[in-house]
Formats: structure tokens, sequence, C-alpha cells
């Protein structure tokens, strides 16, 4: 049978949990907002035309911030397109996507979405077929008090007051040869900078993400992230990381259920090259990581559609890329949330991508259902559980499995945090298939602990690794207790208590120990 061991210290910890690590991501693109979020005549819209039912699941799933409205949407969009009177906005082709966009809704209602969501806004500007003008135009619009063109014009459509968005992402992938307005590394960083000086003449309070690699696939990797920040160092907060996995004819399943290992690698790999830039610079400056993309993702299936070709007729949110997860899937999701926590002390933002309907959380129907995707509920619960805590340092010896592109991979991931009032929360995944695996947690330095609420999802109760939620079954598969945890006070004075338990295959849980009353 498959061990682990996980070595826990409260005097070892790495960061406090950043708040915007639990961010998702809304695109204009497929049907993520039109019949996703936004529906006037769905039976539960508001006088916004926001879908309720959608907004209350948003509600309890939590994203903290959410990244809009692209996405390689964003590199060919005129934002003014997006604001005032609904009847006098454009209808516009949308490259990106081969699509048309009605542009019914925009930044006004994406902010009274964002409100009503409790959540935060990350807005992205169009560095492909605009500039830094246009930035400017919009951040005034969105940010100034008034007395100016575009304050004054977001007066008029009703807002009185600023949206006062903080954080700004400089344009989308621009790594990418399929991005409108695709530029080389140093075309892209020198836009970019004098793009980020000019935004902080209009709103020195703003946080901006320049543009890193869309893939570590990508042949520029490494050198793009290199010749950017040398270029735009001083000049922002952070940059910004993408990655989507799957299961596919080259990546096997056992490459797939160890894609957290390539994120692990990515991130140290970002902030390697950020740290080697900064020294050149001679700067105390740390570049954060803004992972504000990334999700399982069949792309295979996607890469060969009609509509990735271009052989579809332009139309308006058609159906893109409307993944099923399943329990799979949602193990490996819990394992990338694993590997944004324990690097929480560089990675500052993260989304998943996207929300609602297009490889989303959510899923919703046409003037029907909403429920929740499996891999919604390792968010939901992470971003629950670890908000407000303090990461630890965790240290794991674990049996260990072969694959392709990884080599030795250990079966069981471990993450933790540790809280104010005591408690001790791991996140834990087991990535056998047919085997469960004994787990020893070593607590040091806590004071005794106790077992408290412990939840595992899994493939158990007869379900296959391919259960589903639908909308006739939005709770086929859910968190389910995880029974057996206990905790045995250390052999010797100065020894580490132990937390012990057992995890079923193919699974993620979280497990909490609290302080013994």
């Amino acid at each position: 049978m498959p061990r682990a061991r996980a070595a826990l210290d409260a005097s070892f910890t790495t960061a406090p949990v950043p708040r915007r690590l639990f961010g998702s991501f809304v695109e204009h693109m497929g049907r993520c907002v039109y019949t996703g979020i936004y529906e006037p005549d769905h039976a539960t819209a508001d006088a916004d035309g926001l879908r309720s039912d959608v907004l209350d699941l948003v509600r309890e799933v939590g994203p903290t911030i959410v990244r809009y409205p692209g996405g390689n949407f964003v590199s060919g969009y005129d934002w003014e397109d997006g604001v005032g009177p609904v009847a006098d906005r454009p209808r516009r082709i949308d490259r990106a996507w081969r699509t048309v966009e009605t542009n019914a809704f925009g930044l006004d209602e994406f902010s009274r979405w964002a409100d009503k969501a409790g959540t935060e806004t990350m807005y992205a500007v169009n560095l492909g077929t605009h500039g830094l003008q246009e930035a400017c135009d919009v951040l005034e619009y969105a940010n100034h008090p008034g007395g100016t063109k575009f304050s004054d014009l977001r007066r008029s459509h009703g807002r009185e007051q600023p949206y006062g968005i903080e954080w700004w992402c400089l344009g989308n992938e621009m790594d990418g040869p399929w991005q409108t307005g695709h530029k080389t590394a140093l075309e892209y960083a020198r836009l970019a900078g004098e793009t980020a000086r000019a935004m902080r003449q209009v709103d020195p309070s703003v946080k901006l993400v320049a543009c890193g690699s869309s893939s570590r696939a990508m042949p520029t990797f490494g050198e793009w992230e290199r010749v950017v920040l040398e270029e735009c160092y001083d000049d922002v907060e952070l940059i910004s990381a993408h990655a989507y996995y799957e299961e596919s004819e080259t990546t096997p399943l056992a490459d797939f259920l160890a894609s957290a290992v390539d994120m692990d690698l990515f991130i140290g790999s970002v902030a390697a090259t950020a740290d080697a830039v900064g020294a050149k610079k001679k700067s105390a400056k740390k570049i954060g990581i803004s992972f504000d993309e990334w999700n399982v993702w069949n792309q295979t299936a996607w890469n060969t559609s009609e509509r990735a070709a271009g052989r579809t007729e332009w139309d308006v949110a058609p159906r893109v890329i409307e993944d099923e997860y399943s329990v799979t899937d949602a193990v490996v999701v819990g394992t990338l949330l694993n590997s944004l926590l324990r690097h929480g002390d560089r990675v500052l933002v993260g989304c998943q991508a996207q929300l609602v309907n297009v490889i989303g959380l959510l899923r919703s129907e046409p003037g029907g259902a909403a429920w929740k995707q499996p891999i919604a509920l390792p968010f939901q619960e992470m971003r629950n559980r670890a908000l407000g805590a303090t990461i630890l340092d965790v240290r794991t010896t674990s049996t260990t499995y072969e694959t392709g592109r990884y080599g030795a991979v250990d079966l069981v991931d471990v993450t933790a945090v540790t809280h104010d009032d005591g408690r001790v929360t791991a996140f834990v995944a087991n990535r056998s298939l047919d085997e469960a695996a004994d787990v020893d947690v070593a607590l040091g330095g806590f004071g005794p602990l106790v077992p408290g609420e412990a939840l595992v999802l899994a493939a158990t109760d007869g379900q296959d690794r391919w259960a589903t939620n639908t909308a006739d079954a939005p709770d086929a598969v859910r968190l389910r207790p995880l029974s057996g945890v206990t905790v045995e006070a250390p052999e010797r004075p100065g020894a580490a208590a132990v937390a012990r338990f057992q995890l079923p295959p193919l699974s993620w849980a979280v497990v909490e120990l609290v302080p013994a009353s």
C-alpha cells in the first residue's frame, strides 16, 4: 500500500495566503457571458439582466477576483463599444473566436455583476490592436472621479462614483502567434513599459501585470520573461503565467495526474528568471506571478474542431469548449490548487479559467438550470478553508510512481495552512488509481490537536473516475466525509504529534485538525 509522511511545524511558514489566489476569469467567448452570467430573458434574471441562479452559485464558490474581458478576445476589443446605452452599441466581428459580439454586456454591466457577486475586478487592456492611449482612456473612465472627458462619460452612463479597479493586465498572451497583434518580446516589453508608466500618470495606485508566457512549452519561454522584465521591471508588480492540462494520446493518464509537477516547475522557473533580472538590476523588489489562466481543458478536441479551423458561420455566443468535468479532472484541479497554494509567496493572483460554461467551474443552460461542475468543489473548499491562514512549509516523503514526462512522481501530494486560532488544515491528494494511501502528518509545535472536519472527493460509492454532475443530477459528484482520522500524542517530550488517515484511490481531501478543548 502506498504511504506518505508530511512534516509540518508551526515555526516554518512560507507566507500569508494571498486573498486573490482564488480568482476566476470571464471572457467574451462562447456562452460564458451570454446565457452564462447574463441572460435578461431568464426566469431568474434581475433588473440588470444578470442570472440570479448563477450569481448564487458564484457566491458559493467564492472567486475573490475575476479577470475580464479576456483572453484572446481583448486583443481586438474596443472598450467603448461596451459602455453607454445598449441600443447605441455596435455589433462587431470578434476575430479571436470567429463570432459576432453584440456588446450588450460591457464594463458597466460587468462592474455591476462583480459588485453583486462580491468579487474584485481585474481588467485587461487591449495591447493588440490598441495601445497606450486606449489603456489610459479606459482607466480614466473607470477610476477618475470626474471633470474629464471619460470620467464624465461614465457619470453620464449612471455611475457617479469611480469603479476603483486596482488590478490591470497589460494585454493577453502577446507571446502567442495566434494573438491578434502578436509581438516579439522586445516589441511587447517596450509597449508594456510605456503603457504602464502612462497609466500610473492617470492613477498612481494601479497594480499592473505584464504578459508572461502562455505555456511552459512555448519556444520563447524563459527568454520572453527575461526580455519583458528587463524592460519594465520597475513598472509592474506581477508577470502572468498560463497553463492548461489534459489527458490525451500524448499525455497519458499517469502524466495527466502529475500535471501539478509541471505547474511547480513553471512557477519556479518564472520566479528564478524574475529574480535573475532583479539581481542584474541590483533591485530589492520582488516580482510576483499572476497565474491568471489555468485549468483542465481538452485542447485536443478544440484544436480539431470546425470552429478552431474557421469553418463555421459567424454567430453569437455559440457553444464553445463546454467540457464536462469528471472526478479525475477534479482531483487534478485539486493538485493544481495545491501547487498554487504552496507557492503563495510568489503567486499572488490566480484565475481558474473560466467561470461559466467555457471550460467552466459552473454550467448553465439557456432558459434552464445552473449547477457546479466537479472542478468547482476543490476550489470552493480550499478557498473557504485557506483564506486568512498562513501557508506552512510542508516536507513530504511519499511512495512514487513513474511518468513518461516527469519521471518518478509522488503518489501523495500535500499542502497545508495554519490559522490564528490554532487550527491546521491539510489539502491532500492520492494519485493512485487503484490503491488507498496511508498518510501520516507530523505536527510540530502546534500544541494538542484533535481531528476536526475531514472531507474527500473520490471515485467512491460506485462512481467511476468519469462521474460528473449534470442539470438533472447536480450533486452526483460531491465531497463526502472522510472517516478514520486520528491524532496520536507525541511518544516523548519534544517529539511531534502525528495525524493519521487513509486516502481512497484517485482522491483529493481536506483534513482539519483543531485545538483540543
